[in-house]
């Protein structure tokens, strides 16, 4: 295939690969603990940290994983803070987020065109650096978030009785929202820091959609976003388009197909009970 005769779409599909996993697994969680939008403030302070990067001269994925271990260590501390109003503390870490970057691109003098490949995605300036580094990071949150998968679960679901049972519930949360930031610092070289998001939360919602069972939905979420990956990853380079969009209009496509298959099944499985009562009644 000539897609395979460049080493920068080799490097690309090596990461697609390890961010079609880990996104949509921790997405899963972070979906069903509605907490959707910590993965907007998280990449809004990944945002930062690459501009950091990117004007101190240190590796921007190094930067953006730093700031967003800080940014989600700072969202538990304020959640603490604000026990009945928790959004508040994702409003602040965002917020701040946003303006830490504005100052930096501002004093960086926009930081240069490489800054543009971070919002969006790039296949082409992706390096063999880049993707040693988002191995990395990328295989450790991988491996942690399938061998806690089961404590996860039961924090997901009932924490007071995951607390009863003795589970380290703070520290779990801890580490949960930890690896969440990694994720999302991995994920942006390819999907972009305006798009990361979509990535953790599309493919969950199209999972549930189909699956019946917690095991389904986290098998199923991650095989759409291994697909859309890839899909969106060889669409970019025949079409010359950037991967985040495309990935994630890849994901949006599957998702309005699926709602619009699961409608069709509702209805006709309402039909068939209409009509059966029918006869019954007949």
């Amino acid at each position: 295939m000539e897609i395979l005769q460049y080493d920068f779409m080799l490097r690309a599909l090596a990461v697609g690969v390890i961010i079609g996993v880990v996104c949509p697994l921790v997405g899963l969680f972070i979906t069903l603990r509605r907490m959707s939008m910590i993965s907007d403030a998280l990449s809004h302070v990944c945002l930062s940290g690459v501009a950091a990067g990117l004007f101190i001269g240190v590796q921007p994925i190094l930067s953006a994983s730093a700031f967003a271990v800080g940014g989600a260590l700072l969202i538990e501390v304020l959640r603490e803070k604000y026990q009945h109003y928790a959004e508040l503390s994702i409003a602040i870490i965002l917020s701040t987020g946003v303006a830490v970057a504005a100052i930096l691109i501002g004093l960086g003098n926009g930081l240069g065109g490489g800054f543009m490949s971070y919002l969006f995605g790039s296949i082409v300036l992706l390096t063999t650096k880049d993707v040693v580094i988002i191995a990395t990071i990328g295989t450790p949150v991988l491996l942690l978030t399938l061998l806690f998968t089961k404590e996860m679960f039961n924090i997901t679901f009932d924490e007071e009785a995951a607390r009863a049972s003795g589970l380290p519930v703070k520290l779990i949360n801890i580490g949960f929202i930890v690896l969440t930031a990694l994720t999302i610092a991995v994920a942006m070289r390819i999907v972009g820091i305006l798009l990361v998001s979509s990535l953790m939360i599309l493919p969950v919602a199209t999972a549930m959609q189909t699956a019946k069972s917690f095991t389904g939905t986290l098998f199923c979420s991650v095989l759409v976003g291994e697909l859309a990956v890839i899909t969106g990853l060889v669409l970019s380079f025949y079409l010359n388009l950037p991967p985040g969009g495309t990935i994630v209009i890849t994901l949006v496509l599957v998702l309005i197909t699926t709602l619009v298959f699961s409608a069709r099944r509702a209805g006709q499985a309402g039909y068939t009970a209409r009509a059966n009562r029918s006869e019954l009644g007949g």
